[in-house]
């Protein structure tokens, strides 16, 4: 397996067979055809490639992606998931740890982001100054969209 094609290979195979679930109707997986679980997908392709070929600079990016999708699914089912938006920070500070335990970078970042948003889900009050991150949260939902144009166009465009 060359390290180049392990991620389109992956990816390719777990959306295949999404695909094929979905046209051949099978009731146990009717839950999982939405949008939520192209996103798992995508995770679990990236975190595939990271630990089968040992190039462990995706396990990041997989890992945040997974868990972005098991979020919105469990959004979508399950009544009892939280709606806070605390549960982005807390997603991403697990992704970060986890991913820092092979890479041994982020620990500091990963804690803070887990504590705050541990904070913001636990709380059964939150103090009056977090009104701006509410508020930021919510324009961020309405233009995520806007956010990943212009990391893509920065991707492109940066000069290395």
């Amino acid at each position: 397996m060359t390290k180049k094609n392990a991620f389109v290979g992956f990816l390719l195979l777990g959306i295949g067979a999404y695909f094929l679930l979905r046209q051949l109707r099978v009731p146990l997986f009717v839950d999982f055809y939405s949008w939520p679980t192209l996103l798992i997908i995508i995770g679990a392709a990236l975190l595939l490639h990271a630990y089968l070929t040992k190039d462990h600079k995706n396990l990041f990016a997989g890992y945040l992606i997974l868990g972005l999708g098991l979020h919105f699914h469990g959004l979508k089912h399950y009544s009892f998931w939280t709606d806070s938006w605390g549960a982005y920070p807390l997603l991403t500070g697990a992704a970060l740890f986890i991913s820092a335990l092979k890479t041994k970078k982020g620990y500091v970042w990963a804690i803070l982001l887990l504590a705050l948003g541990i904070f913001a889900i636990a709380a059964p009050k939150q103090p009056a100054w977090f009104g701006w991150l509410d508020r930021t949260a919510g324009i961020i939902s309405d233009f995520w969209p806007v956010l990943l144009i212009l990391a893509g166009a920065y991707l492109l465009f940066r000069k290395k």
